[in-house]
């Protein structure tokens, strides 16, 4: 009996170990477009990463020349769309998450692209350690404001509509601006809310890409 306890201690000491280790394991991702092409970038293991196939889209909905434009990413993960969005000419990129290891991988990231004794790039991008929506409230405060933003918030905490209630309330894009949602068929997104009209929606695979523009276009 206590052998047998034994080993059903070791099993659930085990299992909490590979958890452990999944956590910080981490994978490498390529670079799609743009002047750091081909590049390689690292994705913590336990976030789920946008798909290379919904990346590209991103862009070639958005466009690859984006010069003059600032890049919001919430929910940020490894921070591979503000890299793709960088790569391809961004102003700047904001990227946003509220788990260390997210941030700590996308600094380490961002840290590769920057040639030795080059200030440029580390001026082009900024993470910030936090929630969200009280990211939002803050950029706010510190009058930022953005061309596009994108987000990938978690598929089983269904935070996409929470986002354009946020975008509505918070003032913190720029006229004629670009809101893209990646999100699971489960969360129904509208078509219209206070600020955007929905523009396109497209699928791939399990995942969905909403895209919406400021109802007020000057």
């Amino acid at each position: 009996m206590i052998a047998d306890e034994t080993a059903q201690i070791s099993v659930v000491i085990c299992f909490f170990y590979i958890c452990d280790y999944l956590y910080y394991i981490i994978f490498i991702m390529k670079i799609l477009s743009g002047k750091f092409k081909g590049r390689n970038f690292y994705m913590p293991g336990h976030i789920r990463p946008t798909q290379n196939i919904i990346r590209k889209a991103l862009f070639d909905i958005i466009g690859h020349d984006l010069e003059g434009i600032d890049f919001l990413e919430l929910f940020a993960g490894s921070g591979g769309v503000g890299l793709e969005a960088l790569s391809n000419g961004a102003d700047s990129a904001v990227m946003v998450d509220r788990d260390p290891k997210c941030t700590d991988t996308i600094r380490t990231n961002m840290s590769l692209f920057q040639p030795e004794n080059d200030s440029q790039v580390n001026d082009e991008y900024n993470v910030m350690e936090m929630d969200a929506f009280v990211a939002v409230k803050f950029l706010v405060k510190q009058c930022r404001k953005f061309h596009v933003l994108f987000c990938d918030p978690p598929y089983e905490m269904e935070l996409a509509k929470k986002v354009l209630k946020t975008l509505d309330a918070y003032d913190i894009l720029h006229t004629n601006c670009v809101v893209v949602i990646e999100h699971s068929k489960r969360e129904k997104l509208p078509e219209n809310t206070g600020k955007f009209s929905l523009v396109k929606r497209r699928k791939y695979g399990k995942s969905f890409l909403a895209v919406y523009e400021s109802k007020i276009v000057k």
